[in-house]
């Protein structure tokens, strides 16, 4: 509960107390979409662009800050506004059948990313010496009864807590690499090169991510709509915009400084390497950045790929159903049909599974045009958004911001 009538509210409003209550409260949904952002997948093809390229697209994934804020930005308004996920506001305002054909190919290749995120959580628990067949079936279950048996606001802590792991585990691995005299601007007009920059793009914008912050975002809200009066409501709706924004712009720096991080760290190493394999990662880290690099980069692929995992699972599940208008406690049926067939593929890694990777980054920047779309036009709307709607100026970013996202996805098209 934020308030508990309209006279707390009109005396304590311009408190500093009040307002760190409010934004305490509100905190979480877009700072989660943006920790997950930065998954087991990304994690590694972050990696791959530092051996690579060493330093060289620093410069290329800090300016994925400003598309990244954007569209995020707008799937979190629609959530506040509404205090509707994605997938109903589009089957409400449009068709049950519009929903579906925008939400089920984020299903699909979702069910992809649940290997990829189970494989990182695999390589970084392997580095411990706990074999794959021990630790997937224990994270799946983990996995499984926290979305199901827990509510929202319930395991959002738990993942807050990953995050603040995710960012020390990462900063101190390239503590321990240290920082190196390269250049952070490279640019080599080839397929190779447009091809990584597509891969970069695809793991900072990914379809999930605007699914799980409008319904995130607009639960929030929702959750305290019952104890306000009518000025409280609209009072609290403003407040959840205006923290929302800072919350995504700041998230949105974080990501993109931890994608440089991993870039960083990866430098030294040599692109023919097998960064799947366990027992060669760790070698490669401990040789480059000391003997206990290795566990601790792995303690962050795990944080990573399991932070994700849930956050995808809810982003996808809470998709699927409200465009479907399944009762949302049928959601745990979806969870498990997604996550099950993901469990046993990374128990035998490939040795295609980087490429597998990097194709699915590439993969994603396609599957994001339809709920990219949707998203830009509901957002605009003022018969759904009302007073909230983008006005022309936010308009102009947003679609540049998505324009950009979708060309170097078909720049790389030919790649794949």
């Amino acid at each position: 509960m934020i308030l508990q009538s309209k006279s707390y509210e009109n005396t304590d409003r311009s408190t500093s107390k009040h307002r760190l209550r409010y934004h305490m409260h509100l905190f979480g949904p877009a700072w989660l979409t943006m920790m997950a952002d930065m998954d087991a997948a990304s994690t590694i093809s972050a990696a791959e662009v530092g051996a690579t390229f060493k330093y060289g697209l620093i410069w290329f994934m800090m300016l994925l800050v400003i598309p990244l804020f954007f569209i995020q930005e707008a799937a979190g308004r629609i959530g506040i506004v509404t205090q509707q996920g994605l997938g109903s506001v589009i089957r409400k305002n449009y068709s049950k059948s519009t929903a579906l054909v925008l939400t089920i190919p984020m299903v699909i290749t979702d069910v992809i990313t649940y290997i990829a995120e189970y494989a990182g959580i695999a390589i970084g628990l392997k580095i411990f010496g706990i074999s794959p067949f021990i630790s997937l079936p224990v994270v799946f279950v983990l996995h499984i009864l926290l979305i199901t048996k827990r509510k929202y606001a319930q395991f959002e802590k738990l993942l807050l807590a990953i995050s603040g792991v995710l960012i020390a585990t990462f900063v101190i691995t390239l503590i321990f690499r240290g920082i190196k005299p390269y250049s952070p601007i490279y640019v080599l007009p080839s397929t190779s090169f447009f091809f990584m920059l597509a891969v970069t793009v695809g793991a900072v914008v990914m379809p999930f991510m605007l699914f799980f912050q409008a319904s995130a975002a607009g639960e929030k809200v929702s959750s305290a709509r019952e104890h306000l009066g009518e000025e409280g409501e609209t009072y609290l709706k403003r407040r959840a915009l205006s923290f929302s924004k800072k919350e995504t712009l700041i998230g949105a720096i974080v990501t993109e400084i931890l994608m440089v991080v991993v870039e960083m760290v990866a430098t030294g190493i040599d692109p023919s390497d097998n960064l799947m394999s366990p027992k060669e990662l760790s070698m490669i880290l401990s040789s480059i950045a000391g003997p206990f690099s290795p566990y601790i980069f792995g303690i962050g692929l795990a944080a990573a790929g399991f932070l994700a995992l849930v956050v995808v699972s809810l982003g996808s599940a809470w998709g699927f159903v409200e465009a479907a208008n399944i009762p949302k406690d049928k959601t745990w049926i979806v969870y498990v049909l997604e996550s099950l067939p993901a469990v046993f593929i990374p128990m035998i890694f490939s040795s295609d599974l980087i490429n597998f990777m990097l194709n699915l980054m590439v993969i994603f920047v396609f599957v994001l045009i339809g709920p990219g779309i949707m998203v830009g036009v509901i957002s605009s709307s003022k018969k759904i958004m009302g007073e909230y709607a983008s006005n022309k100026k936010w308009k102009a970013f947003y679609w540049a911001s998505l324009s950009f996202v979708l060309i170097f996805g078909f720049m790389a098209l030919k790649s794949l």
